[in-house]
Order: C-alpha cells, then structure tokens, then sequence
C-alpha cells in the first residue's frame, strides 16, 4: 500500500503528465506506476532477448566486444601475416562468453523494477531519454558483474585462452598499449558485456519514449504518450 509519502510523490509525476497534456483523471496513480514498470521489464527483457542469443554479441557492430587498444591493432597486422586465426579465434570466444553472461542479466533487471521506489519512478517518467537506463546501471551493476563473471570464466576456460592473454595484456598493460583495467580477459569480457547491455536497454528505452503506442500496450501509450505533448 502506497504511503503519504509515496502518494505526494505520484502525484508530482501526475503533475508533469498534466503539463504535458493529460489529466489526472486520464492516468490514475496506479496506472503511472504500473505502466512505467511494464514498459522497464519489456525493454529489459527485449535488450536480454537480443543479446543473449547466437551473434547477439558477436553479429552486432554496436556492441561486439574487440580486442582492447593496442592488441586490436596488432590482430590486424597478424592478419596482413596471415596469422589471423588465433586472433579471430579469441574474439569469438569473449563475445560468445558475452552472449552467455547476458542471459543471466533478466531475473535481476525484473527484480530491479519491482524493487524500484516511488523517487526512482518518479525521476524516471520526469528524466531524459535515458532516466530509465541510469536506473538500471546503478541498481544492478555491481550484482550483474558477480553474476556474469563466472559464466565467462567457464567460456574462456574451455578454449584456455585467458592464460594466454593475460601473460601478453599484463606486458602490454606495463608499456601502456591498453589500460591496466583490461588486462585480465575476464574482467574485460564482463565490463563489455554490461556496456553492451545497457547499450541495449537505451536503446529499448528511447523507442518506447519515441513510439509508445508500438509498444502494443494501452497502459504504457498513456503514461508514456503524455509526455510526448
């Protein structure tokens, strides 16, 4: 049960739908509520969704993970040598332990949305095209990473690349040709995982708050379309 608190608080988000068009009595407090928590799982669900299938990460050139600084530019120049194909080989295997981890991601983006309170609703209905996303990030960063850590670790692991590139990130790391950060394949893959999918979640976001009505969803149309005017 919302308390006072909670209600003044719909109720300025109700005051912004108003300036932008509708009425209270067009959107009730229940509906602000409920349709900015649908709208968040289904675009939650859709960036999972994309990511998390065969060349969800691999395929796609907005988030497909490369080799970090300099070691990208010495893979091009193993493939001028015609030695490309470890190169190639490692590639696929941090984006393919990406598509992996990703999977992982939906139970705790859903919980993000239940859990979320009334202040975070109303920051998000009253923000910019990625008040959504921000939420996102700092709600479930830190579990997601100690989630996707060790999916990746298992994916490395079976084709026993990590060691590899750890021993020549780790010098590459001393003479500054990559930052000291992605010098562990692991914690690189994990890193780029998450910026992938909130990548992803922004963009979800931003069609929502761009064409709610293509959302299909009467709820969402109303809350999200108010804003629109």
């Amino acid at each position: 049960m919302m308390n006072r608190l909670g209600g003044r608080c719909i109720v300025g988000i109700l005051a912004a739908l108003v300036i932008s068009g509708q009425s209270l009595a067009q959107v009730s407090n229940s509906e602000a509520t409920s349709g900015l928590k649908e709208a968040l799982t289904r675009g939650a669900e859709m960036a999972v969704s994309q990511l998390g299938q065969t060349n969800g990460f691999l395929g796609n050139d907005k988030v497909r993970i490369p080799l970090p600084g300099a070691l990208e530019d010495a893979a091009e120049m193993m493939h001028k040598f015609g030695m490309g194909k470890q190169a190639d080989e490692l590639i696929e295997t941090m984006n393919r332990a990406a598509e992996a981890a990703v999977v992982e991601a939906k139970p705790l983006l859903v919980k993000a949305v239940k859990d979320m309170s009334v202040k975070d609703a109303q920051g998000i209905l009253t923000g910019g095209d990625d008040a959504a996303t921000q939420y996102f990030k700092r709600a479930t960063s830190e579990p997601l990473a100690q989630k996707f850590l060790p999916v990746v670790k298992k994916a490395t692991a079976k084709v026993q690349l990590a060691d590899k590139y750890n021993k020549f990130a780790g010098k590459a790391a001393k003479f500054k040709l990559i930052d000291a950060k992605d010098a562990n394949l692991d914690d690189y893959v994990t890193r780029k995982a998450l910026d992938g999918l909130y990548l992803m979640i922004a963009e979800q976001e931003k069609a929502i708050r761009k064409d709610p009505i293509g959302t299909g969803s009467k709820v969402i149309s109303k809350v999200f379309g108010g804003l629109l005017k």
